[in-house]
């Protein structure tokens, strides 16, 4: 529709990538691609029934087009980007060319339980803490390194806040697998694995999931801690020349 530049990089990123049996992550950015642009491949999918070149072409296009529209397509979309954002890090995990069993093991807990309460008809109870019952009472900087029992104040919806700040880094699917994966995060480090718990900051955090190999797990995770790092630094020159600027722009 004219509305996309050409180039392979983009259109990649946006287009409905060949899909494998055996890599179950291209599956998931296809779903998630869908959705995005699902508005678009309606569009599409309408004018190519009212200026197909052919009968066969316009048929094609009108089946098409009303299988979109129906709910349980809709619905088994949704559904499906929801339980493959659930296994994606292990799927991701399970493809390294160097595995790390440890924590591989560690993911097929963590999915098993999230897909059965999933089965069980039920909101997950970490998401349902942090999307519905619970306000941040942290700044971002003590978001991932608060005591193993005061998980309760974590808010993810903020914390992708943050990330949004970051759009080169961090686009639409991205947002999506982070938001998984700070889930499985928080189960991980506040059920399973104890050598979190008793991490004070930022720092030995970043240390300690360098040594665990978790920020080989948890990439965007890790993305996110090192972007809190280095927050204190980047925002302090621009203090200081807000500090000059009062001797210099004042009543006088």
């Amino acid at each position: 529709m004219g509305e996309l530049e050409t180039g392979r990089g983009l259109n990649q990123e946006l287009g409905l990538i060949k899909v494998s049996d055996t890599h179950w992550g291209s599956h998931y950015k296809s779903f998630g691609n869908l959705i995005s642009n699902f508005a678009s491949i309606i569009d599409v999918l309408d004018s190519l029934v009212e200026n197909a070149s052919t009968s066969e072409e316009k048929a094609s296009a009108s089946g098409f087009l009303r299988s979109c529209q129906t709910f349980e397509t809709v619905f088994l979309l949704h559904l499906m980007t929801d339980v493959l954002g659930i296994t994606n890090d292990l799927n991701i995990s399970l493809q390294k060319k160097e595995q790390d069993i440890a924590n591989a093991m560690i993911l097929v807990k963590l999915a098993k339980r999230r897909l059965q309460a999933l089965r069980d008809n039920e909101w997950d109870p970490i998401l349902k803490k942090m999307l519905v019952e619970i306000r941040l009472k942290k700044s971002y900087k003590n978001l991932m390194t608060v005591p193993i029992d005061t998980f309760s104040s974590f808010d993810i919806q903020k914390i992708l806040v943050m990330a949004k700040l970051y759009a080169d880094d961090f686009d639409e699917f991205n947002m999506r697998v982070l938001e998984n994966q700070i889930v499985n995060y928080i189960i991980d480090v506040r059920d399973i694995d104890k050598r979190f718990s008793n991490l004070g900051r930022l720092g030995e955090l970043s240390r300690k999931l360098v040594e665990t190999k978790k920020h080989l797990t948890y990439p965007l995770v890790f993305f996110l801690v090192k972007f809190a790092l280095l927050l204190p630094i980047a925002t302090a020159p621009v203090e200081r020349a807000f500090s000059a600027m009062k001797y210099i722009k004042n009543d006088l």
